[in-house]
């Protein structure tokens, strides 16, 4: 299944050079654009929100480790190393499993969503569905990669949610109280 859905996008690769150019540029250039503009809520949010600036960074981090840990222990490796592709763009052969560019793309993206607005996230989760759709049409990349950096990041989001609640809750309780009547 993962093949055939491959077979399907990666297929219509190479007929049109404006798209192929297109894909290309975003396969490699459109995580940079992602960067600049999930800087824009993150940046306005420092002085007022630190505590989830942070949380987003931690995001990322606890993608980026779990990302690693998967691809060292994943045989799957890139489509054009055992299949006849459409490759667009030069890559390296190694682990295909999961997309770093996906799982990065969707970190920031559904970090931005859950900690600093909602609206920013979803312009962003579209520009990271563009880069993994991308990755694909130029043949470095199976969808299932793509899902996987998806779930990553979906459940790094979680972890830092559960442990950023967690710390909050001992915060709090450490925190002095106020006495009444002095």
């Amino acid at each position: 299944m993962n093949y055939h859905l491959f077979e399907l996008i990666n297929a219509a690769a190479g007929r049109s050079d404006p798209i192929d150019d297109i894909f290309e540029w975003s396969a490699v250039w459109l995580i940079f654009v992602l960067g600049v503009v999930a800087a824009v809520p993150v940046l306005r949010s420092v002085r007022a929100r630190p505590a989830a600036v942070v949380r987003v960074a931690a995001v990322l981090a606890v993608a980026f480790v779990v990302g690693q840990v998967v691809a060292a222990v994943s045989t799957e490796v890139r489509p054009f190393q055992t299949h006849s592709v459409h490759q667009l763009i030069p890559h390296a052969a190694g682990p295909s499993l999961p997309s770093d560019h996906a799982t990065a793309a969707f970190a920031v993206a559904f970090a931005v969503g859950a900690f600093l607005s909602r609206r920013w996230g979803v312009a962003l989760t579209v520009l990271a569905t563009i880069i993994g759709f991308a990755r694909i049409w130029a043949g470095v990349h199976y969808p299932a990669d793509i899902l996987a950096g998806v779930f990553i990041a979906a459940a790094a989001v979680a972890v830092v949610h559960a442990g950023g609640r967690a710390y909050d809750r001992w915060a709090q309780q450490r925190s002095p109280r106020p006495t009444v009547g002095r």
